[in-house]
């Protein structure tokens, strides 16, 4: 009988040379098949690997740099609409993944309107107790449901509240369209 050799698969950062190998097979061959590709490859990481790398980082289609000025308020307006529903929201910001867009809020936006005093996940300002917020205070003062209304409603009483004067169950109805609805176009306007 012959030894059985066990291929040890690696993880961590891809190398450029794996990105080479990667985004070269997927041009030959096409992408798919995830599970049975790295080992047609020649890459010793597995198929969510490959999967993610390419779709994440390697595609061609994906947009490189910084998030521009109108990316971020379109974040912003999307966020208080759909909540953390990133495939829905960067289906609207071309190039854009959804894991790029759910990292951007969760280290840069979210960040952003707690300093100036808002909350993140109701988009309602935070109470006048918490001038300086920090991670505690934010965690207690997001779970009250005491917060003065000011400013656009958040996004549960913008999609479902039925007791609302906009149409009822939006969010169902968002849910039912596609990402690149002109419903979801107008809703985003409906914001402006």
């Amino acid at each position: 009988m012959g030894k059985m050799v066990e291929i040890v698969m690696k993880k961590g950062p891809w190398t450029p040379e794996e990105d080479e190998i990667l985004s070269s097979y997927i041009k030959r061959e096409g992408g798919g098949r995830w599970r049975t590709l790295p080992k047609k490859a020649g890459l010793r990481r597995c198929g969510k690997s490959c999967r993610l790398r390419w779709m994440n980082y390697l595609r061609p289609s994906v947009k490189r740099g910084g998030i521009s000025l109108e990316e971020e308020d379109l974040i912003l307006r999307l966020h208080r609409l759909l909540g953390n529903r990133w495939a829905l929201i960067a289906g609207r910001i071309p190039g854009r993944t959804d894991n790029e867009i759910k990292n951007y809020w969760n280290t840069n936006l979210s960040k952003k309107l707690i300093s100036q005093g808002i909350d993140p996940r109701t988009h309602k300002p935070l109470s006048s107790s918490s001038s300086n917020p920090n991670y505690q205070n934010f965690v207690h003062i997001s779970c009250s449901m005491e917060q003065p209304e000011v400013g656009l409603p958040n996004s549960n009483e913008i999609i479902s509240n039925p007791n609302s004067n906009k149409d009822e169950n939006k969010e169902d109805e968002i849910l039912s369209y596609s990402a690149d609805d002109a419903f979801l176009d107008s809703l985003i306007n409906e914001e402006m």
